[in-house]
């Protein structure tokens, strides 16, 4: 499925849920007698007993999809020219990393006129895809890419042709909160996304020096409104739904390192391209105490507007006749990238 369609389809079903449960929303729910019920509660709270913190910790395992459609290993019958026209075996679209893994942290300062200020902050760096193709005897194998490159095995009856692709994200938010009854949520604020990734291509097992290796960074800056909600709440346990968007400048840079003759040559390039951020979830929360409550929750993120590693390829012209070198013709930053997944952690008032 689109990425942008499945976030469309998750956005719809948090609205649809919300609407539908509007006669819940409206009812007063009935505490546990175990738990200290306090005055703290409704829209009337006195200083006294209401936090003034709120501090949480979650581990967050996403799913990175997308990539760029861009042939990254060819075959070619060795009775012919490795430059000859070959058949695909590797794509870029294949090195899909799947899930990984990180941490989430997050600060609310508590106001007393309705509205809060947060501070959060996640990341995840453990995305990385390894394949490899051959040895193949009858076969060159061949990368090609514009300007004449053309790599092929040293010995193709011994070696393979690898490719990695690993990605790192980072992310910061301030925001202010502005809670204009006791179950919905406005905010708005300060966001900043980090992107980055890594493509090499290799010749193992003999060579380990990379043929190919192209670094990017996005650095995304820019502002998001969004709002979160109840949803249902029975004794301890609810849900909450959040949805989030937002318009960002995209500071990009690539620098890739080309090997020709084996002689490394590198090229870079820099862009400033407006992106977009859209995010949803759900979150479900069990009070274990008055402070203290367990939660669990799933997330998606759609990121549109950023620069990735293979899309990068066909954006450097090499020259491979005197004078032999790299050449940035540009960054490509228009692709867009989904994450998903689940979340799970801990909540502290106090």
């Amino acid at each position: 499925m689109n990425p942008r369609s499945l976030f469309g389809i998750v956005a719809c079903a948090i609205l649809g849920l919300a609407i539908s449960s509007s006669a819940v929303l409206g009812q007063d729910v009935p505490k546990d007698n175990d738990l200290p019920t306090g005055d703290c509660d409704g829209d009337c709270c006195p200083p006294c007993c209401c936090p003034r913190w709120t501090a949480s910790a979650d581990f967050i395992l996403m799913d990175r999809i997308g990539s760029f459609n861009q042939t990254l290993v060819e075959t070619v019958p060795k009775s012919q020219s490795p430059s000859d026209p070959g058949t695909e075996m590797l794509n870029a679209n294949d090195l899909q990393p799947g899930f990984s893994g990180g941490p989430r942290l997050g600060l609310i300062r508590h106001g007393d006129s309705g509205y809060d200020l947060e501070l959060s902050y996640f990341q995840i760096d453990g995305w990385n895809s390894y394949r490899s193709i051959g040895p193949t005897p009858d076969y060159w194998l061949v990368m090609k890419a514009p300007g004449g490159f053309l790599q092929t095995q040293d010995d193709k009856d011994k070696q393979m042709m690898a490719w990695n692709y690993a990605s790192r994200l980072y992310n910061a938010e301030l925001n202010v909160r502005w809670n204009p009854c006791t179950r919905i949520t406005m905010l708005a604020g300060f966001r900043w996304i980090h992107l980055s990734e890594e493509l090499q291509g290799k010749l193992p097992p003999e060579r380990s020096v990379p043929f190919w290796d192209t670094n990017v960074r996005n650095n995304l800056y820019g502002f998001q409104i969004g709002a979160v909600g109840k949803l249902f709440e029975r004794g301890r346990f609810s849900i909450d739904g959040v949805v989030k968007a937002g318009i960002f400048d995209n500071d990009a840079k690539e620098t890739t390192g080309v090997s020709i003759y084996r002689t490394v040559y590198q090229e870079s390039a820099s862009t400033n391209h407006a992106a977009f951020l859209g995010e949803t979830g759900l979150q479900c929360k069990y009070q274990v105490t008055q402070k203290l409550l367990l939660k669990v929750g799933y997330e998606a993120m759609w990121l549109q507007g950023v620069a990735l590693a293979p899309a990068q390829i066909q954006e450097t012209l090499s020259h491979i006749q005197t004078p032999v070198g790299v050449q940035a013709l540009g960054i490509d930053s228009g692709s867009g990238v989904f994450y998903h997944g689940a979340t799970a952690g801990l909540e502290y008032s106090f």
